[in-house]
């Protein structure tokens, strides 16, 4: 059989069993070969040097899943009804260098990036490079980088960020057809002005007698000018997340919330019920349980909402997470989700109207905690981008340490800021961002600002990818809110002003139209934002030749324009 691994489909149920013995697989093989023969449609035959992934499933049977490199290429799933799979892994290791990096829920993976405690990163690593490098870059030491790299990696030459974040992989591939734009100039930052928080006197003035809310674009704008009074949040909250509709009265607000508490406890109910024996045949809802378990335990423990032994906060906190597993079963729970229910539970200080705040909530930050992460790459790469257009000169730096698709960022994206800030700066940071002003992923502008204010001391101290992680680390509960605040706003309207801006920014921004900015303070925000636009389908370049930035846009025809000035 040689370099080639020949292999035989498997329909319906039937399959080969795989010898126990791996001097019999030659055997095994041509066993197979002749099965093939018999059912050819779903013989299928590759070289071992075009394999690029192996995808092992273990529900019931196991189940084998290859991948080609070019072109790229999903080959039928193998079947082992009978067991077998890991004897021809090891056969299939002979030939080839099979490095194991196991696609686990993602809860898992967050596990280190979420805990205090690094114990032992580098065994970790040694032991989980998956979990760990994706969980333990937020919390890296200064060792950690000489970990990652390691002398197989090293001999591989590997790209950094396959070799960092396998589950966050993004392709670097250049595509043809680029429309080149230079001297975009985004002039001077502009000043802005913040106000006091809205007092509970503000808000009731923006009340009608029976209930409606009034001149919402202007109530608006004044909560992301300046947040909101304590007072005011417990009301407010669900008006901003969407649980109420704006133009709701109080009698009809009063129906919703009855028909929303029996939809709660109908799904409580559904987990409550649950017996020990059914449990038991329920992994799923067994693991959830037990995550859900231990996450709760240590979520806000210092706060006087959640501290102390059997707290009923924790105990409200355990039951809408495990409510909410039955609300979203697809998902579930994923460590990291206890951290954007706390601040909810702890301003509601009501079950059914935490959790479905929680779900409005859940409804925009989804794609952070799936299990293919899809919604963090896109927000990592429209972070790039957007570095990209406010400071080349900062991006380049950080491109040239390995650290250009902002993997430090991570965590600020995964939870909104929650453990970067204190308790009640992130209340104002959220209730800030959830009018959907002054534009579209206004979050990642915050995380621009952030960085603008930390560029110095990176680049004059030349700090390299794990100093560069170690130090944005350290930032935590460090941060002026409102300076990052007034920061992002003004970044905002610099970037608006701009008349030529690239399409990819346009679109990130939601920047679609010049009247974009009175469109989006006119309209009504019943429910969230999709917190990212479609992603690009090419990479947009930027490069300097030391006095104009050029951007280089995809164009849909796969012509090239260039303007040169």
């Amino acid at each position: 059989m040689g370099k080639d691994l020949i292999s035989s489909g498997y329909l319906r149920g039937e399959s080969i069993p795989f010898p126990q013995d791996s001097s019999s697989v030659m055997e095994w093989a041509q066993c197979a070969l002749n099965h093939t023969h018999e059912k050819s449609k779903w013989a299928f035959t590759f070289s071992v040097w075009d394999l690029r992934s192996i995808t092992v499933k273990k529900e019931g049977s196991s189940r084998l899943m290859f991948r080609l490199k070019e072109p790229p290429t999903s080959l039928p799933v193998l079947h082992f009804h009978q067991g077998g799979s890991e004897d021809f892994l090891d056969c299939l290791r002979r030939y080839a260098l099979i490095t194991d990096t196991p696609n686990r829920a993602l809860s898992q993976s967050f596990e280190n990036l979420l805990d205090d405690n690094n114990y032992g990163l580098v065994t970790k690593l040694k032991n989980d490079p998956y979990v760990t490098t994706l969980g333990g870059f937020s919390k890296v030491t200064n060792y950690i980088f000489d970990a990652f790299r390691g002398p197989e990696l090293e001999q591989q030459q590997r790209p950094l960020e396959e070799m960092v974040i396998p589950g966050l992989e993004i392709n670097q591939q250049e595509e043809p057809g680029f429309e080149v734009i230079t001297r975009i100039d985004l002039g001077a930052r502009p000043e802005v002005t913040r106000r006091q928080p809205l007092s509970a006197e503000d808000w009731a003035e923006h009340q009608e007698k029976g209930g409606r809310m009034k001149n919402v674009p202007h109530l608006k704008k004044i909560i992301f000018k300046g947040g909101l009074c304590h007072a005011v949040r417990k009301e407010a909250w669900k008006f901003l997340l969407g649980y109420y509709p704006w133009d709701s009265t109080y009698e009809e607000r009063k129906g919703l919330q009855r028909r929303k508490t029996d939809e709660y406890f109908r799904m409580k109910l559904q987990w409550k019920s649950v017996s020990e024996e059914q449990e038991r045949r329920n992994s799923r809802l067994r693991d959830f349980r037990s995550l859900i378990e231990k996450d709760v335990n240590r979520t806000d423990r210092t706060n006087r909402f959640y501290e102390g032994i059997d707290n009923p906060g924790l105990v409200l906190l355990h039951d809408i997470l495990m409510t909410y597993c039955m609300y979203d079963f697809d998902l579930g729970y994923v460590q990291g989700m206890s951290d954007l229910l706390s601040p909810i539970l702890y301003v509601m200080e009501n079950e059914v109207d935490a959790f479905w705040c929680f779900v409005s909530f859940m409804d925009h930050m989804h794609q952070n905690f799936e299990e293919q992460m899809q919604g963090m790459k896109t927000q990592l790469i429209q972070l790039s981008t957007l570095l990209r257009l406010l400071d080349l000169a900062f991006w380049n730096y950080l491109e040239s340490q390995d650290s250009g698709y902002m993997y430090f960022c991570f965590r600020w994206l995964l939870i909104r800021f929650k453990r970067e800030l204190s308790y009640p700066d992130v209340l104002r940071m959220w209730e800030v961002m959830w009018t959907g002003l002054p534009c579209q992923n206004f979050h990642l502008l915050v995380c621009c600002a952030i960085l603008d204010s930390e560029k110095r001391k990176i680049m004059e101290e030349n700090f390299g990818f794990n100093e560069i992680l170690k130090h944005i680390n350290e930032l935590s509960m460090k941060l002026d809110i409102e300076e990052i605040l007034h920061k992002s706003e003004a970044i905002c309207m610099q970037i608006r002003s701009c008349k030529d801006l690239p399409h990819s920014i346009i679109e990130i921004l939601g920047f679609n139209t010049e009247s974009e900015l009175p469109r989006l303070e006119g309209r009504e925000f019943g429910t969230l934002d999709s917190p990212q636009s479609p992603r690009p389908t090419q990479r947009q370049e930027v490069f300097s030749n030391g006095h104009n930035r050029h951007y280089r846009e995809p164009l849909q025809n796969g012509c090239k324009v260039t303007f040169i000035s």
